[in-house]
């Protein structure tokens, strides 16, 4: 019998439907949420670092977390949308090694999904402006959690069941994988959890490995044999993109993040930044059109 459990949880942030016109013109957004539009008018486009796609009226596009994209409206777009967070037991994501924009043609379900999204969730729209660097900000984050904190269980189980569909959408090759998935050990999956949790702490791999009661090497070896990484390169990486969502969402300066996500000091952060990214954090910002703030 073929049984797949889902660790995901998606946590709704926006939705609504809305006419854009050419000021919905913006260059590399990147978010930490996922997002999905259904056009029903008008042209654009979108863009990720490898491709172009047309807005076309009649087709789905999904744009997962941290995708760098840019956003343009040639005249007049009319759209329904909706951004939302994954979360999962185990920090593993949907869409691990896949940042990419996809499109697929709409159906009249998904209309009627999106329909019935705006429906139970009114006044959840973008209510500032629609350009990211206004609602990107981690104080609008948490407004909109409290929202969901006080949503009808039957609302939210709908909403998490449109969610859900919306995203089967997008079952292609090239962001579900079509093999089953691997089953990590418990003391894995616990060190996995511990890290994404603790990442302020001066985590290192002998306390992973004492806290799940293994040689250093042999749980080093284990790790990477059922996560395809180091315990090393995934804290770091862990860190890396828990301060591209701080840079993003909020005005801290470099040496504050380095803080908050357990760098040693300002210049081991800059360059494991830049180990990583393969730019500094302060030309990071400014390709990606973020204040500069040291």
């Amino acid at each position: 019998m073929n049984k797949r459990f889902l660790r995901q949880t998606l946590s709704l942030l926006n939705t609504d439907y809305v006419k854009l016109d050419s000021r919905w013109n913006y260059k590399n957004v990147i978010s930490p949420y996922h997002r999905i539009y259904y056009i029903d008018a008008g042209a654009g486009k979108i863009s990720d670092t490898s491709k172009t796609l047309p807005l076309e009226a009649g087709y789905l596009y999904i744009i997962p977390s941290y995708t760098l994209c840019n956003l343009v409206c040639e005249g007049h777009l009319s759209q329904y949308f909706v951004q939302f967070f994954e979360e999962s037991t185990d920090g593993t994501s949907l869409f691990s090694d896949v940042r990419l924009v996809h499109r697929v043609k709409a159906s009249e379900i998904d209309l009627m999904n999106f329909r019935r999204l705006v429906d139970i969730n009114p006044g959840r729209g973008i209510n500032r402006s629609d350009n990211p660097q206004v609602y990107e900000k981690n104080i609008y984050y948490k407004e909109y959690q409290e929202l969901n904190n006080h949503q009808k269980i039957s609302d939210f189980l709908e909403t998490q069941g449109i969610l859900f569909q919306l995203l089967s959408r997008f079952t292609i090759p090239e962001i579900f994988q079509a093999n089953e998935p691997k089953v990590i050990p418990a003391k894995i999956l616990d060190a996995m959890r511990f890290v994404y949790v603790n990442l302020h702490l001066p985590l290192k791999v002998k306390l992973l490995a004492e806290r799940a009661s293994l040689n250093a090497e042999y749980f080093s070896r284990l790790f990477e044999n059922h996560t395809g990484t180091r315990p090393l390169s995934f804290i770091y990486g862990a860190r890396i993109e828990r301060a591209i969502h701080i840079m993003a969402t909020s005005q801290a300066s470099n040496a504050e993040i380095a803080s908050l996500t357990g760098f040693e000091s300002l210049s081991h952060f800059t360059r494991v930044f830049k180990k990583v990214t393969s730019l500094a954090p302060s030309v990071y910002r400014k390709q990606m059109n973020l204040p500069r703030i040291e």
